[in-house]
């Protein structure tokens, strides 16, 4: 998983494709939950998307600026543009799984 910082997002967001950023933090306990179902589904999906993740501490302005304002957050990018943003403590490994073949089955 491709390591983000406000120095790469632009060149490794900014792509033809589809590329998924996991905006997470260290005190977030379900950001850190979520990183080994997120691990798996870079392993399993890496082939049709881009996987990164960002850090928001010491990127708070890069994650505001992507409208981040809760944790975790999962956001998706098609061709550079915005396209999905799931948030919230509630925010299930089917509901990333299910943006995810979306937009693996509107490529294929």
């Amino acid at each position: 998983m491709i390591e983000l910082t406000k120095e790469n997002f632009d060149s490794e967001v900014n792509v033809d494709g589809i590329v998924m950023v996991d905006f997470w933090s260290e005190s977030c306990v379900r950001c850190k939950e979520l990183m080994p179902d997120v691990v798996e589904m870079e392993a399993k999906y890496s082939e049709q998307m881009k996987f990164c993740k960002l850090n928001i501490q010491g990127n708070r302005r890069l994650a505001m600026a992507q409208k981040v304002m809760g944790l975790p957050s999962f956001v998706f990018y098609k061709n550079g543009e915005k396209q999905t943003h799931l948030s919230g403590e509630e925010l299930e490994v089917e509901d990333i799984v299910k943006a995810i073949e979306s937009f693996v089955c509107e490529q294929a």
